[in-house]
């Protein structure tokens, strides 16, 4: 790319926008141009406004330290400094949705890491190795919003993403039950030890919305187009308990599945070592060499040894077994705030500017 691709972070204070500062440090296509937050914190340099809440294991950019925030809530302003922007504010959804909407109509493509518009009909909620397909239903989004350029696309959730890929890879052999219990970092919940220290050798068996979350989103990932709107597909069907643990950053999952056809072990272990998606195929900067990897150890994954696998962007997979009441059983491990937030919202904005969507306004 002759010329980087500026972009604002919204809500770039917090734990994830945090991580998209970390991310885009010496990215070879985007330059953080501008960074806007609350009204409480613009007219602050970054570093004031961050103060002692710096959440990330490497030392803030100095590229950012000294850049002005600026107020989320003026948009116009805001557009004007950059080509497209990443969401990570923290307001109520119907809040997100509107903001995000007015982004979208300054003619500002929008990447968000949130969940309000999860489910609206024509944003396409995509991991790219999943469901790049899902960008075409952005022509209808701009037709709804009386936009040519402007629009919104959102990832999924952090819980899915040590499972959702695992059955993807497996699509052929139809599975068509899944239990799934994820084990969560306090991360997930913008929080580290220091802030949440009652986590520290606890575990709390409810995350609001989650469950719902990781029941549902996964089928709109595997749904089709119809008409302008992505329906989302009718199997298989998920049921799930996520809880909090003490780790800071790592979702776990243990996951139980039935599939219609029947299907070894060595073909399964073979489909995700196979498993490549567009990402892969484009040689997109985020993008992991390999997607998925399996662990033979009885021991794999572990987050402490695993987490970090490809840059935090990868997926781990072990433990693969035959079940005694479903057809197998396997746990899984992600990073949610690298793969589950803002890397996956960098590897998005990268395939949409690899496809022609995101460009220098």
């Amino acid at each position: 790319m002759d010329q980087k691709l500026k972009v604002a972070i919204l809500g770039g204070t917090g734990m994830v926008g945090q991580r998209f500062v970390s991310l885009l440090e010496n990215h070879p296509w985007y330059e953080v141009a501008a960074i806007a937050a609350s009204p409480r914190s613009a007219g602050k340099t970054y570093e004031e406004a961050v103060g002692s809440r710096w959440k990330m294991d490497t030392p803030m950019p100095e590229s950012v330290r000294n850049l002005i925030v600026m107020n989320v809530n003026e948009v116009e302003e805001v557009a004007a400094k950059v080509d497209f922007v990443f969401s990570a504010v923290d307001m109520k959804k119907e809040e997100i949705r509107a903001i995000e909407d007015a982004y979208a109509k300054t003619e500002t493509p929008v990447v968000s890491n949130n969940s309000a518009h999860r489910w609206t009909p024509d944003v396409p909620m995509v991991v790219p190795e999943i469901n790049p397909e899902h960008f075409a239903v952005i022509e209808d989004q701009k037709k709804r919003l009386g936009t040519t350029r402007g629009f919104v696309a959102v990832k999924p959730n952090c819980s899915i993403q040590a499972y959702a890929p695992a059955l993807t890879a497996w699509k052929k052999f139809e599975p068509v039950e899944v239990v799934a219990t994820t084990y969560q970092a306090i991360s997930g919940a913008g929080k580290t030890f220091k802030d949440w220290p009652e986590m520290e050798g606890n575990i709390i068996p409810y995350i609001g919305g989650e469950e719902e979350k990781s029941e549902q989103e996964p089928l709109k990932l595997w749904g089709e187009i119809v008409d302008g709107k992505i329906v989302k597909a009718e199997l298989p069907v998920i049921t799930t308990q996520c809880v909090r643990v003490p780790v800071l950053n790592g979702h776990t999952a243990a996951v139980f599945v039935k599939f219609r056809k029947k299907v070894s072990k060595e073909e399964l272990i073979r489909a995700l070592e196979e498993f490549r998606g567009e990402p892969q195929e484009l040689d997109l900067p985020s993008a992991p060499r390999q997607f998925i990897r399996y662990l033979a150890e009885d021991d794999r994954p572990q987050v402490r040894l695993d987490v970090d696998y490809e840059r935090g962007m990868g997926v781990s997979i072990g433990r693969l077994r035959e079940d005694t009441v479903y057809d197998y059983k396997f746990i899984g491990l992600a990073h949610n705030t690298v793969r589950g937030a803002a890397g996956g919202a960098v590897l998005c904005a990268e395939i949409l500017t690899a496809k022609g969507y995101i460009k220098k306004k």
